[in-house]
């Protein structure tokens, strides 16, 4: 690890990180048996029996829900609980800091290559509701997705509400893209092999980008958009049924909100709820991929009907079993990590 994602687990909980991946070699059909037993949503699907222990772990740890009584409290809760649940990966050829031009100052960033060659370059965007995360919280998700693809991928850190409100993310993730796009020469790729892709608000900010560079020159050959903040203006449906529970909570969204959206700010501005874009044609294809018992299930489901209704080639990966977050959940079973592979082999296809 690098010094900017480097996070440390607190001595007393190393023995549940062990725990954890010990339970995560669950045989596949064990877990499969065992679902039976667990929650069924409204649409009939099972909770995976990995998402049900990570839910009850969440629920009951203190800051599992991503909470704090401050905002440097929540970020570290976020980052202990995010360690608690990594896999242990494999060394790679290159991981490297960066600091990348900005609006208003650098970003950081971390460039990570599994072999010494690369099919192309993925520019991620963490989670973490525009408030919380960094590439602490997700390299070992960035690493597992270089070695699963063959990809670069750049794992940008963008500015963080409350400090920098919107659109500070939106400008550093656009600020990131053109940063990417003039790089990739220089690390021996070809800048028309691009993938842009993020969890959550991260995906919020790649369909965003999406939007933004239609119809310039070279744009993503695929945005891979992983349980999508779509629609800061919703309620009823999942919002309701997974309202508590499931990790990321009602409770928590209205809180990320409240500091990543000036008052007076229209929430259906589309850099801020892209769903509401008057106009979604002539964007890359899209792999839009959605958890079943995650309160933003509905706005990625619509999304993705949107895009498809706009003549955007778009995929959508339903993965009933599983909850917000599966992502940085790789080491505790089979369930996410089959998720995972699936939607990683969208991106070799787009890229090979």
């Amino acid at each position: 690890m690098t010094k900017a994602t480097q996070s440390s687990l607190p001595l007393p909980l190393r023995p549940a990180r062990a725990a954890v991946r010990l339970a995560g070699r669950l045989p596949a059909g064990l877990a499969s048996a065992l679902s039976r037993w667990c929650p069924v949503n409204a649409d009939g699907e099972h909770l995976a029996p990995e998402a049900w222990l990570a839910s009850m772990s969440t629920a009951v740890m203190p800051g599992g829900d991503m909470s704090g009584a401050t905002i440097p409290a929540a970020r570290r809760n976020l980052e202990i609980n995010s360690a608690l649940v990594a896999e242990k990966t494999p060394e790679l050829s290159v991981v490297e800091d960066l600091l990348l031009d900005g609006p208003d100052g650098p970003i950081g960033a971390t460039r990570y290559r599994a072999e010494t060659s690369s099919i192309g370059l993925v520019v991620f965007f963490h989670g973490g509701g525009f408030a919380l995360g960094s590439r602490a919280t997700h390299d070992a998700y960035a690493r597992r997705l270089a070695l699963d693809t063959g990809a670069d991928v750049l794992s940008v850190e963008y500015r963080l509400a409350p400090e920098h409100p919107f659109p500070a993310a939106v400008d550093d993730a656009l600020a990131a893209w053109r940063f990417a796009v003039d790089a990739a020469p220089r690390w021996g790729l070809d800048p028309r092999r691009i993938v842009v892709a993020g969890d959550s608000a991260g995906g919020n900010l790649a369909a965003v980008v999406s939007q933004h560079v239609r119809g310039e020159d070279i744009t993503p050959v695929l945005q891979l958009l992983i349980y999508p903040l779509t629609d800061l203006d919703r309620n009823g449906g999942s919002r309701d049924e997974f309202a508590v529970g499931y990790f990321l909570t009602a409770e928590r969204i209205d809180w990320f909100t409240d500091h990543y959206v000036p008052a007076g700010i229209d929430h259906t501005d589309p850099r801020l709820s892209p769903l509401y874009a008057a106009d979604l044609a002539g964007q890359p294809r899209a792999h839009v991929v959605v958890a079943g018992f995650d309160p933003l299930r509905d706005e990625g489901l619509d999304y993705a009907a949107a895009l498809e209704r706009a003549g955007v080639p778009t995929t959508l990966q339903r993965e009933g079993g599983l909850i917000h977050g599966f992502v940085n959940m790789v080491a505790t079973g089979p369930t996410p990590r089959r998720a995972v592979s699936r939607m990683h082999q969208a991106v070799v296809d787009a890229l090979g």
